[in-house]
């Protein structure tokens, strides 16, 4: 299972009652943090959160409003008295905006990795893979989709068809090949097929494009910008490349995603959730979030 809090719902500045977005992702024990705008860390412990467990933070571009929190983050986890390393990606000039970050925060006792990534980069975190995909902004940002495979079924009965000790159950079950009375057993000779895993995609300060669609197809959550709810605003929203709510719910009904957050919304547009009825009528299970909502999402019970 993967826990997932919408730590705060806000672009471009923090309001007296709303974050700026950011989102943590907690698996087994460790947790990754998507962006850090200003007050992150205050909204984190708010929430109850940790920061300790935090081992990866993934920045989608570099607008204030999505990273200005990091020099108060890294220096609150140093005052708490971090050792431990943590690894950041992001798209190109990583490198350049975290030598800012540490000039500020002055004294960071704990390394700090830097990968620079594109819009096409595949990578690990323990079992969470991450595609990241190109978005459609005035700088260079990227979207991210999260997958958290489900390993095949077991199957006992082919395993005592073949009559293997319990002993080699558990490494078939890892996907290792065991050698039994001189012959290789392969995984696939008692595993079932595969299984839906968990998916997720986030996505912020983008307008509507191809690669969101791609990566958002039959998701279990999709988290996206909702810059704009008033139809009036959609001039702003293309010239400033930001996404408008109707967009958003367009594309979750579209791609068939079982839920959409909507984040990320104007400081001209206080109350978001006065555009839910008319959103429903789109996309029915979209969600006006709110700062600190959260989920845990699951696999799918087999019938």
């Amino acid at each position: 299972m993967i826990e997932v809090h919408l730590i705060g719902t806000g672009g471009t500045v923090p309001l007296p009652k709303r974050w700026l977005t950011s989102l943590y992702i907690k698996l087994r024990g460790k947790a990754t943090l998507i962006d850090c705008g200003e007050g992150t860390q205050i909204a984190l412990q708010e929430q109850g959160l940790s920061l300790k467990q935090i081992d990866t933070i993934i920045l989608t571009h570099y607008h204030a409003d999505h990273t200005a929190g990091l020099p108060g983050l890294l220096l609150t986890m140093a005052k708490n008295n971090r050792l431990e390393p943590i690894r950041i990606y992001g798209p190109k000039g990583l490198k350049e905006v975290i030598q800012g970050v540490t000039l500020l925060a002055r004294f960071i006792p704990f390394e700090v990795n830097c990968i620079e990534i594109d819009g096409h980069s595949v990578f690990s975190l323990e079992e969470l893979q991450v595609q990241a995909f190109p978005l459609i902004h005035s700088v260079e940002c990227l979207g991210y989709r999260f997958d958290l495979k489900r390993k095949p079924k077991f199957l006992v009965e082919k395993a005592k068809a073949l009559n293997l000790p319990v002993q080699y159950w558990s490494k078939l079950q890892k996907g290792e090949t065991v050698l039994f009375e001189g012959k290789e057993i392969l995984p696939s000779a008692v595993l079932g097929n595969e299984r839906k895993g968990i998916s997720l995609v986030y996505a912020t300060d983008t307008r509507p494009t191809s690669s969101l669609v791609r990566q958002a197809l039959q998701v279990d959550l999709l988290i996206a910008e909702g810059m704009y709810g008033d139809v009036e605003k959609i001039e702003n929203a293309q010239m400033n490349k930001h996404m408008m709510m109707q967009e958003a719910c367009d594309i979750a009904q579209k791609c068939g995603v079982k839920d959409l957050w909507l984040t990320h919304y104007s400081p001209s547009m206080p109350f978001p959730s006065i555009y839910e009825k008319m959103l429903k009528e789109i996309y029915p299970n979209v969600k006006i979030s709110q700062d600190g909502q959260s989920c845990v999402l699951v696999f799918e019970e087999e019938t």
